[in-house]
């Protein structure tokens, strides 16, 4: 009863939320999650998302420099050893997630890990190969859905590699949606090698330049961003009630954009792929339809 206990006095429970409210404000698919949860998970949910987000905005947002956001992450990275070794962190924010870990007996290594990818961010701007781009979602996106696990208490190790198959697929159609906007922050996730592969150079990316063999490209890379996304489909059935519901419907919102970034031929530039209120409706049914 740590956790609850805590969340009475009144500076935690202001964090829980802002949690909350960071969480609804800067992710599409929560206030649909946040329905879909148990009531009880909400709050955790809450924190993971605000601790990612406030991370994420360290090595993103602003006008800092490389050194200073480093500082910021590095900040965050001790305030998780302070927990690890059992101190009392500064924060109102790490001392909410301080007892959530204890309450909820949630491994520290994803908080690390999602710590590493941002810290990544500030200092790595391009991607060699395709393996560089899948270490980097093991540490971007895999570390949220194994801590959702273990909020769900559904961490088997099964379950644990057909999340592992999500959340990386989730993290790569994120990248093919966001070309433009990635490169206007000085990043390139897509593989160089593959680029070059399909002749095709920053410049065409700069100039927003979907001719050539852009298409040919960017289906390659939604058909094996399909693949990955449907051999993890099965955590959809795996998982029970509200929980599976949600998982199902995420596991479907990937595959609308897949579709829809089939549909433009992968022209990012001028038809950016979204989940409109239409897409939505049919995710429901194909959840609730268990299809």
């Amino acid at each position: 009863m740590a956790y609850f206990m805590l969340l009475m006095t009144t500076p935690i429970q202001a964090t829980i939320q802002q949690s909350m409210a960071l969480a609804k404000a800067h992710y599409e698919n929560f206030p649909v999650a946040s329905v879909l949860l148990p009531k009880d998970l909400r709050a955790p949910v809450g924190l993971v998302y605000a601790f990612a987000r406030q991370a994420d905005d360290f090595a993103d947002e602003g006008e800092l420099s490389p050194e200073e956001r480093l500082a910021l992450l590095d900040g965050f990275r001790s305030q998780l050893d302070q927990i690890k070794h059992g101190a009392t962190p500064d924060t109102p924010l790490f001392q909410a997630l301080q007892a959530m870990i204890q309450e909820r007996d949630l491994p520290l290594e994803p908080f690390y890990d999602l710590l590493s990818a941002f810290s990544q961010d500030v200092v790595k701007a391009r991607y060699a190969n395709f393996g560089e781009v899948i270490d980097y979602c093991r540490r971007s996106a895999n570390p949220v859905g194994r801590l959702m696990l273990h909020l769900y208490k559904q961490a088997t190790p099964r379950n644990v590699a057909l999340s592992d198959a999500i959340c990386t697929s989730l993290q790569l159609i994120n990248f093919l949606q966001d070309v433009d906007v990635d490169y206007r922050k000085n990043r390139i996730y897509l593989p160089l090698d593959e680029l070059q592969k399909y002749n095709i150079t920053e410049q065409q990316i700069a100039g927003q330049h979907s001719g050539g063999t852009w298409s040919l490209f960017m289906e390659f890379q939604v058909n094996r961003t399909r693949k990955l996304l449907q051999s993890g489909a099965p955590l959809g059935l795996a998982l029970p009630g509200r929980i599976g519901l949600e998982m199902r419907m995420i596991i479907a919102g990937g595959e609308r954009i897949l579709k829809k970034l089939h549909h433009v031929r992968g022209d990012v530039f001028n038809q950016r792929p979204t989940l409109k209120p239409t897409d939505w409706a049919y995710m429901l049914y194909r959840a609730v339809r268990k299809k």
